[in-house]
């Protein structure tokens, strides 16, 4: 008798579902989605109309029977039905629409979730059409996909910055040894730059001009230059259309409130960091992962806040989708660290 060989027949594909963009991963494919995370419905039916990039150009734009919001709050589900309906879109990219086998799913999850914002992530991924669904902890994908490595009986500090929240970890014989997450992160400094424009020159802006400001002229430092942008918006009080000229200088002070509760949120960890793997964050430095990692100068200002060299991992953006990627790829070795449903 011959054994006959087995076929998995299931893809993998790996989701790095962040409040601002997701991403998706397929083994032996690589990343094949990169969008943002917007869905546009009807407000009479609620029917998809566009989601990823085609729903973020109607954000603030759509005619009064179409909705575009972000299903995504702070790291966890806002809108249960939409996100369940955008993580079908996601399949459906990613493993075609008319596939006889269901793919094994894993969705990276803030590490502070609660166990029924969890729960709501598994079924959703399950309900959108996954066979398996796992979780991993965000940080621990980042310090996978950032190439730390994690097994090792040496401290390894990771910060994923993303849209919605800061994820803070120490790492060490691949598990969290300490880990704190806090919901302020891109999003709050895009709130901080709106608010400002707001309350010094009566301008309303909307998220798109204030996260096209950040990304343009912002930084966490001072810069030498001072670069300036024009900024159009309403007008508070006249409700007439206004351009006004800001300043990078404006927005390093107006942006200085969230990155302080970045911050507070990475002090948190080190206090409570057994002094051993202290001593092995101090010499190896922190590892900086997620979009707003990007933010100018955000690396020298968290070095001056906290005395612990930081440091700007490769891609950053790319870090978590890779790291659940090869968590997904390697079930057997991350089996302690994921949860399943």
């Amino acid at each position: 008798m011959f054994n006959l060989p087995t076929f998995n027949l299931s893809r993998k594909v790996a989701i790095d579902l962040g409040t601002a963009n997701s991403l998706v991963y397929v083994a032996g494919q690589g990343i094949v989605l990169n969008e943002p995370t917007v869905v546009a419905i009807t407000t009479d039916d609620n029917k998809v109309v566009a989601v990823g990039t085609e729903a973020k150009e109607m954000l603030g734009r759509t005619p009064v029977n179409i909705s575009a919001s972000r299903p995504m709050r702070d790291g966890v589900i806002a809108d249960y039905l939409i996100t369940e309906a955008m993580l079908k879109y996601f399949l459906g990219k990613a493993c075609g629409r008319t596939r006889i086998f269901k793919p094994e799913v894993m969705v990276s999850v803030p590490s502070g979730v609660t166990s029924v914002e969890s729960r709501a992530v598994l079924d959703a991924t399950v309900s959108a059409g996954a066979k398996e669904a796992y979780l991993i902890p965000e940080p621990l994908a980042a310090a996978v996909g950032a190439r730390i490595p994690i097994s090792e009986p040496s401290g390894s500090m990771v910060i994923n910055i993303g849209g919605g929240t800061v994820e803070v970890a120490v790492i060490c014989l691949g598990g969290l040894v300490v880990s704190n997450s806090a919901r302020v992160a891109g999003n709050q400094i895009d709130e901080a730059i709106a608010n400002h424009l707001r309350r010094t020159y009566n301008l309303i802006v909307g998220d798109r001009t204030a996260e096209m400001i950040k990304i343009q002229i912002g930084s966490a430092l001072p810069l030498d230059d001072n670069p300036t942008l024009e900024v159009k918006g309403r007008d508070a009080i006249a409700g007439l259309p206004r351009t006004v000229e800001l300043t990078s200088h404006e927005v390093t002070e107006a942006i200085q409130p969230p990155l302080k509760g970045i911050v507070g949120a990475i002090k948190n960890v080190l206090e409570q960091t057994p002094p051993e793997l202290s001593s092995d964050v101090i010499d190896k430095g922190m590892v900086l992962t997620g979009g707003t990692a990007l933010l100018r100068n955000i690396d020298k200002f968290l070095t001056q806040s906290t005395g612990v060299p930081a440091h700007i991992a490769e891609n950053p953006i790319l870090c978590v989708v890779y790291g659940v990627g090869t968590a997904i790829e390697n079930l057997d070795v991350f089996k302690k660290s994921v949860r399943k449903r």
